[in-house]
């Protein structure tokens, strides 16, 4: 289910299509469905390593004023702050803002927490010193207006920094994979996976940047448990899973079909070997943007 060439299937974002449809606003059924599960769990167990990286590759330090963007449960936002700088964490799904709240008293640091829609940040122009989103304002469909408040928010000089999975590595066929038991998402709605590609990224941001650096790498997600538990473990703590099998509760058929290819993907696409704990490596593009001073 790979994608190729100009990003095949870009229409059908991962964010919106997975949304079981419970009322007439897509963006409170997308806060909604990053509510279920155990967002924390996931975060902290397969991707807490993006928080140290993007705050090392932004340079946050004291004094600093950050802001981090569809933060979650606080994986950049947290690490900023014990960087020392002063911190805002902001996502459009609050409800999961107290399993950061206990994170960040346990390591001993405090940060504000904001409802916030990436696409209309609720901060003034030139607030911020730095602006940070890991593998989460990726998800908000226009990635246009996403790109200009990004901007708008960080002051002159100052640093955008980001980690986007890639559409030539194996989060494209894992969102497609979903995409595909899903419904159409709205018109115009842009993949997560695009702002993997440092093009789009370029378009995006335009000619209204001092320096551009993008690394493509890569980090890799366990399973000790195997196939079939790595597929156990995104039914019970990944939002848009949970959604997903939720919608589909009342189509045993599709929804078996569903459990059966997810198996299937997890299976092909582990590179460990027999015996040892299941390894999922996933390729990202590590954005680190400077506007002119």
């Amino acid at each position: 289910m790979a994608w190729s060439g100009e990003v095949a299937g870009a229409e059908r974002p991962y964010g919106s299509p997975m949304t079981t449809q419970i009322s007439d606003s897509p963006k409170a059924d997308t806060r909604a469905m990053w509510a279920l599960g155990d967002y924390h769990r996931f975060a902290t167990e397969m991707v807490w390593g993006f928080g140290p990286e993007l705050v090392n590759a932004c340079g946050v330090e004291t004094g600093q004023r950050v802001l981090d963007v569809a933060t979650g449960s606080g994986n950049v936002a947290i690490r900023a702050a014990e960087a020392g700088a002063e911190v805002v964490a902001c996502d459009l799904t609050p409800e999961n803002f107290e399993a950061g709240r206990r994170e960040a008293g346990a390591r001993g640091v405090q940060l504000a927490w904001v409802e916030a829609d990436a696409e209309s940040l609720p901060f003034g122009d030139a607030e911020f010193d730095v602006v940070t989103s890991s593998a989460g304002a990726i998800f908000a469909p226009d990635h246009q207006r996403v790109a200009d408040e990004l901007l708008r928010v960080c002051r002159a000089g100052g640093t955008i920094g980001m980690i986007n999975f890639t559409p030539e590595g194996l989060a494209a066929s894992f969102f497609g994979l979903f995409a595909g038991y899903a419904p159409a998402p709205p018109p115009g709605a842009l993949s997560p996976v695009m702002w993997g590609s440092e093009e789009h990224v370029r378009e995006l941001f335009g000619g209204r940047l001092a320096s551009l650096e993008m690394t493509r790498k890569s980090y890799v997600e366990r399973s000790p448990g195997g196939p079939g538990a790595y597929c156990d473990f995104f039914n019970s703590t990944f939002g848009p899973v949970v959604a997903l099998r939720a919608a589909l509760a009342d189509r045993p058929d599709r929804l078996a079909a569903l459990d059966r290819d997810f198996l299937e993907f997890a299976t092909s696409a582990n590179r460990a070997q027999p015996g040892q704990p299941a390894e999922y490596e996933y390729e990202y593009l590590l954005v680190v943007a400077r506007k002119p001073g």
